[in-house]
């Protein structure tokens, strides 16, 4: 059922126009740049999209676009998530998912439930989500983690495909491997922990850095998958710099200054976001032009 999100997917980011608006020739250029670079599917709406500063409307239209841009060419899969369980299941009904896929939906942030909290959370979206869910667990944004032993028991419910794990704790990546269900899928969220999660028999990865290189990270992933890790391990640690300066000064500020540097999109992004320090643009710049 889920065999479609294997692989490599991409969480957009936004490219914005110098006055803020949304830059739609930029979304084109990088939905062709991911399709054309071999990743396997797109994530819109994700935090790389800097969603918490759409508007509905904007929503709306960014997807309307991303899906006629991209033609059925790959699978999408929509963020739906936040801090307000009544508000998310509202947003699920709400919102045309016939495009999609799957939906992906964050542990809620801020307000910090117990495991119990984010068990029922989940299955009441579960309970009435219209296409399959792939939780999404990042301590580092939500202030909260979800356990190994919260996400196998939630890995039971039906609408439950899988999580893109984001804890940068690899022995919680191992203990969810260790017991998942044979169709449960792990996805890295981790840019750096991608290949060694699939070399433990994880699933692929949601990825920032690979909307940038498409065509080295898709193709690392599929030789991990294959079982060619001394090949995949070779791009890997050649594209390590990248990884670091992606984020070296939050995403998705790193991703769009190499999206800048490509000739994609340019680097805009909405405040409290800002663009990369003249310094780390230079060392982006270095990489790419040596790679």
């Amino acid at each position: 059922m889920s065999a479609f999100l294997k692989g490599t997917g991409v969480a957009l980011a936004t490219p914005f126009n110098n006055d803020g608006s949304i830059d739609y020739s930029g979304v084109g250029s990088l939905v062709e740049f991911c399709v054309d670079g071999g990743v396997e599917y797109l994530v819109v709406l994700g935090t790389t999209a800097e969603s918490a500063t759409l508007s509905k409307e904007e929503k709306k239209n960014l997807v309307a676009y991303i899906i006629k841009v991209n033609n059925k060419r790959l699978p999408l899969v929509i963020g739906i998530g936040g801090n307000n369980t009544g508000a998310i299941l509202q947003e699920m009904k709400e919102t045309d998912v016939s495009s999609f896929d799957a939906i992906l939906s964050v542990v809620p942030m801020y307000n910090r439930p117990s495991q119990e909290g984010i068990y029922q959370h989940y299955k009441a979206i579960n309970d009435e989500a219209p296409l399959p869910v792939l939780l999404y667990n990042v301590p580092s944004r939500t202030g909260v983690n979800m356990t190994a032993e919260t996400t196998l028991r939630l890995s039971k419910l039906d609408k439950i495909i899988g999580i893109k794990e984001a804890t940068g704790d690899f022995t919680q990546v191992l203990k969810i491997l260790k017991d998942r269900p044979e169709d449960f899928l792990v996805i890295s969220g981790d840019d750096a922990l991608a290949l060694p999660a699939v070399a433990a028999g994880g699933d692929g990865v949601i990825s920032v850095v690979g909307q940038g290189f498409p065509k080295e990270f898709s193709e690392m992933i599929r030789l991990g998958l294959s079982g060619e890790t001394k090949k995949a391990f070779a791009i890997l640690y050649k594209m390590l710099p990248a990884l670091d300066y992606a984020f070296e000064e939050g995403n998705p500020a790193g991703i769009k200054n190499v999206l800048k540097v490509k000739g994609i999109c340019d680097d805009h992004l909405r405040l409290p976001l800002i663009p990369v320090s003249n310094k780390l643009a230079a060392k982006i710049e270095e990489f790419i032009k040596n790679n």
